[in-house]
């Protein structure tokens, strides 16, 4: 008795271990046992095509019955499909030779070796139906933001875990440089890859992808939720800058307007979830002349020469205006060229005075082309604009050397002096 007790006890603790399982709908949890008992069904009997699984996961319980053919008494070959007319008529009074009878089968009959079996299997099958659930579950949210508990930090990665403890992954790449968390903070990112490594699935976030931004947009302005505002192009620089293009599809929104919000309310809730990234939003126009002055603001353009064939535009520019089309780090042009995707260059306007300059490039045969280049990223390209700057500028500015610098104004002072 104390067996089948024990036994018991061990059915029920199957059933309320797996039956209160988040993520998986009763119907499929039923398939799931009945597949479960009728594999250990077979390995007993050999075959489970003549039984019968009743499951009632409310109650936690479960019924079995097993169909066999009624013959002659003495001719029963194989027990497990035929039953003795004699011992048939103990179950039915009714049933003839040729009939089917069915009985209840005692499950804990099986034995305590076939129920660790039934366990075993049940909870790899359930394993398995979690692991396919989450993966399908997150690749249909490819895109979305999703918010998770932070619960350990490694070098190249951060773990959160979602409402329902499952594991999410936060790579160091995928982290704005200046985000600081603790151990339960919660962290809000767009999911942007699920991978299903040897049926193990890893869902990975992001807080720099450009989609992030775009998403974001889409919680805190309602025109852009709605589809009054298309967010037209996105370029970033994660933790320093973005430039967003927006358009209206209604004429009486201003899409700039709506997107920043009164006295900025919409645009600093981005912000600060961003950690204080500047962000930029402009008017999208398919005017390309336009869209790169707008991109480029608040530096005004003089002119501009535009090479459709290989997507590159020169900027011309008047002096005091250079510095803020370059930006702070050369943030401005960058984001600029990303968004418009065209390669811009930003070259200084040559005024009456300035007709006695020299550009940078005709100096290629004594300073070598990469310190020119490094000059003209920051918006120098010309010898007297290098020389208006100090030397300590310029080398915070480039990040080029002291002694490369200090080559580089000796040579331009150099020219002039050789002209007087």
């Amino acid at each position: 008795m104390a067996t089948k007790k024990q036994t018991s006890v061990n059915l029920i603790d199957t059933f309320s271990e797996f039956k209160e399982l988040k993520n998986i709908d009763p119907h499929t949890f039923i398939g799931v046992m009945e597949d479960s008992f009728r594999n250990v069904i077979a390995k007993m009997y050999g075959s489970d095509d003549n039984y019968d699984v009743i499951i009632n996961p409310d109650k936690g319980d479960l019924e079995i019955y097993r169909n066999r053919e009624v013959v002659e008494d003495g001719t029963v070959t194989d027990p497990n499909r035929q039953i003795a007319f004699t011992e048939a008529r103990e179950i039915d009074e009714e049933c003839e030779i040729g009939e089917e009878v069915t009985d209840k089968v005692d499950f804990t009959k099986f034995g305590r070796r076939m129920i660790l079996n039934l366990r075993q299997t049940l909870a790899s099958k359930i394993l398995d139906l979690q692991k396919e659930n989450l993966y399908i579950k997150y690749s249909e949210m490819l895109g979305h933001i999703v918010s998770g508990e932070l619960y350990q930090v490694w070098k190249k990665e951060m773990l959160l875990l979602d409402e329902d403890g499952n594991e999410l992954y936060l790579p160091k790449q995928e982290q704005i440089p200046t985000d600081f968390y603790r151990k339960g903070d919660t962290i809000r990112a767009v999911v942007i890859k699920v991978e299903n490594k040897n049926q193990n699935p890893k869902i990975i976030l992001s807080r720099t992808s450009t989609l992030f931004l775009q998403r974001l947009f889409e919680q805190e302005v309602p025109e852009v939720h709605d589809g009054l505002i298309s967010i037209k192009n996105i370029a970033r620089i994660p933790g320093e800058r973005a430039k967003v293009a927006v358009q209206s599809f209604d004429d009486r929104i201003d899409p700039v307007g709506a997107c920043v919000g009164i006295k900025g309310a919409r645009i600093h809730g981005i912000v600060r979830e961003l950690r204080n990234e500047n962000i930029d939003v402009i008017n999208y126009t398919s005017n390309i002349n336009l869209y790169v002055q707008r991109a480029l603001a608040p530096a005004k353009i003089s002119s501009m020469e535009i090479n459709e064939e290989e997507k590159q535009i020169n900027v011309y520019l008047k002096p005091e205006e250079v510095s803020l089309a370059i930006g702070k780090g050369g943030f401005n042009i960058k984001l600029a060229s990303m968004l418009t995707g065209y390669q811009i260059d930003v070259f200084r306007e040559m005024d009456d005075d300035d007709t006695e300059d020299i550009y940078l490039d005709e100096f290629n045969d004594e300073i070598d082309q990469w310190v020119i280049d490094a000059l003209k990223a920051i918006g120098l390209d010309t010898a007297k604009a290098v020389l208006a700057l100090s030397k300590e500028e310029l080398v915070e500015r480039t990040d080029l050397e002291e002694e490369t610098i200090d080559d580089v104004l000796r040579i331009l002072a150099e020219e002039f002096e050789n002209d007087k």
